[in-house]
């Protein structure tokens, strides 16, 4: 037993101070703890989360229930087209035409009624392949030919010979 006046054994003495020096390295070699922002980090959002954030959907109660219908006629660049279509619940009805380059007009009427698509593709008129003939339409003709404004320079004659 130790008591307060004897002095300490010197192996005693030589590991207090050898273990209070691994000590020293150990917590001396940790890094500071302060938290530096990373750059390359999106940065934090400026706003705050919708109050939905993280919730399930919510579905509607009833059944969707719509119709509309659209089309275009240009005959500057020949596009013909249209579409329309109506839903009530599971049932969809619609169809669509195009005007085709070949001269036919396609006509694609469907019908879903929950089950799977029902298409039906009609064609009106006749395919035409008209020959095909290189050569443009347009060739401007010059009205105006201005005449020539220089002079042209004089004719020398061969230049003379040194024999």
């Amino acid at each position: 037993m130790l008591h307060s006046n004897e002095p300490l054994h010197p192996d005693m003495s030589l590991k207090i101070v050898a273990l209070a020096c691994v000590a020293v390295c150990v917590l001396g070699d940790r890094r500071p703890s302060y938290h530096t922002p990373d750059p390359y980090a999106p940065p934090p959002p400026r706003y705050a989360p919708p109050a939905s954030y993280g919730k399930e959907p919510e579905h509607p109660t009833s059944p969707p229930k719509y119709t509309y219908n659209y089309g275009v006629a240009d005959d500057y660049s020949g596009a013909n087209f249209g579409h329309s279509e109506s839903r009530d619940g599971y049932k969809t009805e619609g169809s669509y035409t195009v005007n085709l380059p070949d001269g036919r007009k396609q006509t694609v009427t469907y019908v879903d009624n929950g089950d799977g698509l029902e298409a039906v593709v009609t064609y009106e008129g006749e395919a035409q392949y008209p020959e095909y003939k290189p050569e443009p339409k347009y060739k401007p003709e010059p009205k105006y030919k201005p005449a020539p404004v220089y002079k042209p320079a004089p004719a020398y004659g061969a230049p003379p010979s040194y024999q």
